[in-house]
């Protein structure tokens, strides 16, 4: 097989550890973006996402020769999405070069004698980073001389800036400050990050635009640690070794650690071991419980923390055992920082996931590129227990209205009406979203695997419906949606996706 050559423009198939081959363009990548050491690499930017990364060598094919075969093997939808993207590029990229063609052969019949003249466009890659001129550009290129040029449109995110730094839809930090005097909190998160305030009534909100310029992540320098990889927390890892943030991990099972030490991890025999590696530790377990035993427990997290040493629970735990931890970390003189996140396991593999802080603001701060990695948005709320108090919450509502829609699917069912009509016209709807919609279709097809389990959910309507109890504060849907999950678990639900609540109605 004739070896390939690839270069800054080519449009390529990427595979990325465990993820599909996804297409993408090399590109050329931000200056303080260092390049891996090892094999040979390109900096890849993938169409249809915010995705970009170093991918080696061997894990790049042309775009064209292979793009029957990629395919064959993936018929997603967000797959197919990426791949039209690709080709409303191109075709864009060849209406402009016509044009370009047109121009430049009328210029050259009225002025034969007159030097050729680049015009630079403001998407135009080469000429902004001093690339070869038009006369080098032949025939013998892989590609049309149009992916040497940015099209704005259909593909978003393909072009660097450096002087600027732009609002980007795919990452933003949010500041919650409960200061009478907002103004007094403006220092930049990073020297990178530019301040914004809004005005929202009682609370300040600061939006800090991200360093993630079009996908573009720098790595924090400090060493990251990370406890549990189950639903969530593989992803999140995951997430973090791509855009080259140096993790140890543990998990209780050692086994689920192996994919990511093949990916480039490093090995912690003891959540102790792993904290004192590291300058950051991150946790996400399932429980109260075993939050507590993680950090209480033999050769558990305390016995690693030294003065400095900075912890992150991003379990969704009841704020008591959050001040529970806060403290008896904190009494070693290390730095504690609650984060729960917002979403599921596609949610965390696509770093999607909504991050709600509390705690120790600093190191907020010190999290910021790991947080990019992992997710769309943070926000940070004040003290410990108040991310548990808000995630809680959320999680209440979110496990409330899926029993509801389980309920209005099988009512549905039993007065003779089509489900998958209800689900149609709900979809079109106030009510419609990509979580009501994946829900359902799931149901009507009977796929039940965990995107969220379903033991979790019932686990966080518990604790809210006792969060509420503390205060005195009514929660009777909670606390009826409770019951219908209990119900499911009672039927052996507990392992299955939240929407498997549907199963408590039907039998």
């Amino acid at each position: 097989m004739a070896t390939v050559h690839l270069r800054i423009g080519d449009l390529v198939w990427g595979k990325l550890g465990r993820y599909p081959p996804w297409p993408g363009k090399i590109v050329s990548p931000p200056k303080d973006l260092k390049k891996p050491r090892g094999k040979k690499c390109f900096f890849v930017k993938f169409f249809g996402t915010e995705d970009h990364a170093w991918i080696k060598v061997e894990q790049l094919k042309p775009y064209h020769p292979h793009k029957e075969e990629m395919i064959k093997i993936n018929k997603g939808k967000r797959f197919q999405q990426a791949v039209d993207a690709v080709e409303e590029y191109l075709k864009k990229a060849k209406g402009k070069d016509q044009a370009h063609s047109d121009d430049k052969s009328k210029s050259d019949k009225g002025r034969k004698a007159a030097k050729p003249m680049k015009i630079i466009e403001e998407d135009d890659e080469d000429a902004f980073k001093g690339g070869s001129s038009d006369k080098e550009q032949t025939d013998s290129d892989p590609e049309p001389s149009s992916v040497r040029r940015l099209v704005a449109g259909t593909v978003t995110g393909f072009k660097w800036e450096s002087s600027q730094v732009k609002d980007d839809p795919h990452f933003h930090h949010f500041l919650l400050s409960q200061s009478e005097k907002p103004a007094s909190s403006m220092e930049p998160i990073t020297k990178r990050l530019k301040i914004i305030e809004e005005d929202t009534g009682s609370t300040s909100i600061q939006a800090a635009d991200s360093t993630a310029i079009n996908g573009s992540i720098t790595p924090t320098d400090k060493r990251i640690g990370f406890l549990g990889l189950g639903l969530m927390g593989s992803g999140v890892v995951s997430n973090l070794l791509k855009m080259g943030h140096v993790v140890t991990v543990w998990n209780r099972t050692a086994e689920k650690c192996d994919l990511f030490i093949q990916e480039g991890a490093r090995l912690g025999r003891t959540p102790a071991e792993v904290v004192s590696m590291c300058d950051i530790t991150f946790s996400c377990v399932s429980d109260p419980k075993a939050a507590r035993d993680l950090v209480l427990g033999p050769s558990g997290v305390l016995q690693g923390i030294r003065p400095g040493k900075c912890y992150v629970e991003m379990s969704t735990v009841d704020p008591e055992t959050i001040t529970e931890l806060a403290q008896v970390i904190t009494s070693r003189g290390g730095r504690f920082l609650e984060a729960p996140v917002s979403g599921s396991q596609q949610l965390s593999n696509d770093g999607m996931l909504v991050i709600v802080a509390a705690g120790d603001r600093s190191v907020y701060e010190d999290c910021s590129s790991c947080f990019q990695a992992m997710g769309k948005t943070s926000f940070f709320i004040g003290e410990a227990g108040n991310a548990a108090r808000m995630m809680l919450i959320l999680n209440m509502v979110q496990g409330s209205f899926m029993a509801t829609i389980a309920e209005g699917l099988t009512l549905a069912q039993a007065t003779g009406q089509s489900q998958q009509t209800f689900l149609d016209i709900l979809c079109q709807g106030q009510m419609a979203s990509t979580f009501v919609d994946q829900k359902c279709q799931n149901i009507l097809q009977g796929n039940f695997k965990p995107d969220y389990y379903l033991k979790h959910i019932q686990k966080d309507l518990r604790l809210a419906i006792s969060m509420g109890d503390s205060v005195n504060h009514p929660t009777p849907m909670a606390a009826a949606a409770n019951e219908v999950y209990k119900r499911a678990k009672a039927l052996d639900q507990s392992d299955n996706d939240m929407s498997a609540v549907y199963r408590a109605y039907i039998h």
